[in-house]
């Protein structure tokens, strides 16, 4: 009989459990009821009577009592080798599968039993628990066929023993009634064995999809923050690296000319953007907010953040002009808002400060009601846009990547990102993050003292 498996329910395991139990206990009790009366039922050994029932002389009746004692000691060991393998083999401490033994087993078993039931009839309660065997190791059809045969052994064996000219009615129903419980209690045990491995198997199946869950689930949140970092080191440390690099080589320049005081002035602001980005790395790292965010309101961000391109637009010799507008009242932003528009700016002025080649640029941020905006306008020289989209592929080397980043930033806020430009008639950048429930109007925050120009 199979070991209930560990992965089946709690009670399945329990009812399979005491029917094993139950079976194996009643297969060891009958055996050994049957050996005993062997040897001591009708008065011991001078009493004992052959399958025939003639009276056999004392020296022959123990002598063929110990012959059937040992047959029926070679009868438990091997019912009892074949249910441990099985057991070790359940239970997982044994690699040997007996699985495609268990017909041979059973067969073995089976002729074991028959030659002693044609030595002694006492060994015909024994069939009942080899039916449940037959049962649940052969294919059902064949299965009631070996036990109609033992029926039909048992009964015969019973009819010899008791030396009448015919069987009586006891003699044939009671194997029969027997029989016919077997089968009934056997399909029972097979169809709940069969339901608990099909509940077995349903949980491994679960169990196999929850880990390929819990994989996906992983890889997606490496390929999100990776995605966030990205967007990060695009929108603060790359772009603070290239305006230290644009403005060291300015320096350099200065130095060459003998205008120390210039490259004292840009080497003053190299330190300070990279101050700033060194900042900003480690709070991004952390997951907080920037740290512009932390010192000041984001209108006041934003109108430094102007400041801050047109020293970095000089710096190179450029004439940029930046100026930052406010429409509406200000009203309090989540930190997600707020980190979005301040790098929306960033990324912006960027692009408009080192490939626009504009003379002016505007940032306008708007609190209309129910929705915050951003337009960053240039007069440069424009391009043919492409559509931005939430991925974050790049050019080989790197560039590219801004409004692709940009465009997923806005995206998982549920806003939108449009870019309007042509070739010689400049850009605007336009966000539009909806504020329903995410932002709540409160006091006036500070604002610019006026427009930048």
């Amino acid at each position: 009989m199979p070991a209930a498996d560990p992965q089946t329910s709690p009670s399945g395991a329990a009812i399979l459990r005491f029917l094993r139990v139950t079976l194996h206990v009643g297969f060891a009790v009958l055996l050994l009821v049957a050996i005993l009366r062997l040897h001591f039922a009708d008065g011991g050994l001078d009493g004992a009577t052959g399958a025939a029932g003639a009276a056999l002389p004392a020296g022959t009746a123990a002598g063929q009592r110990l012959a059937w004692s040992a047959l029926a000691l070679a009868l438990a060991a091997a019912y009892l080798a074949g249910t441990v393998l099985e057991k070790r083999f359940a239970a997982g401490r044994s690699s040997f599968n007996p699985h495609p033994y268990a017909a041979p087993w059973l067969g073995l078993v089976t002729v074991l039993w028959c030659v002693l039931l044609a030595g002694s009839a006492e060994f015909s309660w024994v069939a009942f628990p080899l039916f449940f065997l037959h049962l649940h190791v052969l294919p059902r059809r064949i299965a009631l066929l070996t036990i109609a045969a033992m029926t039909a052994a048992v009964v015969a064996s019973q009819w010899v023993a008791s030396g009448l000219p015919s069987p009586t009615q006891p003699m044939v129903l009671g194997p029969m009634l027997g029989a016919g419980f077997a089968v009934v209690t056997g399909l029972a045990y097979r169809g709940l064995y069969q339901e608990s491995e099909a509940q077995r198997l349903a949980a491994a199946e679960l169990r196999r999809t929850r880990a390929e869950l819990a994989r996906t689930q992983h890889e997606a949140g490496v390929a999100a923050e990776r995605e966030r970092l990205a967007r990060e080191i695009h929108d603060t440390l790359a772009q603070g690296l290239s305006s230290i690099v644009l403005v060291a080589r300015a320096a350099e320049k200065s130095l060459a000319s003998g205008d120390f005081a210039a490259a004292a002035e840009r080497f003053a602001l190299v330190r300070q953007t990279a101050s700033e980005n060194l900042a900003e790395a480690r709070s991004f790292v952390r997951g907080l907010t920037s740290p512009q965010l932390q010192e000041s309101s984001l209108p006041e961000s934003l109108q430094r953040l102007c400041g801050e391109t047109e020293t970095l637009a000089a710096a190179r010799g450029d004439g940029l002009r930046c100026r930052f507008e406010l429409v509406g009242d200000p009203a309090e932003l989540p930190p997600q808002y707020s980190v979005t528009l301040l790098r929306a700016a960033q990324a912006s002025l960027a692009n408009v400060r080192l490939h626009a080649k504009a003379s002016t640029a505007v940032v306008t941020l708007a609190f209309l009601g129910d929705e915050v905006t951003l337009d960053v306008y240039d007069d440069g020289t424009g391009f043919v846009p492409e559509a931005p989209g939430p991925g974050v592929a790049g050019r080989a080397d790197g560039s590219g990547f801004g409004l692709r980043s940009l465009a997923a930033r806005v995206a998982d806020l549920n806003g939108s990102l449009d870019v309007e430009t042509a070739p010689s008639e400049g850009t605007v950048v336009a966000i539009r993050l909806p504020l329903s429930g995410g932002a709540l109007p409160g006091p006036p925050l500070p604002g610019p003292e006026g427009e930048q120009d």
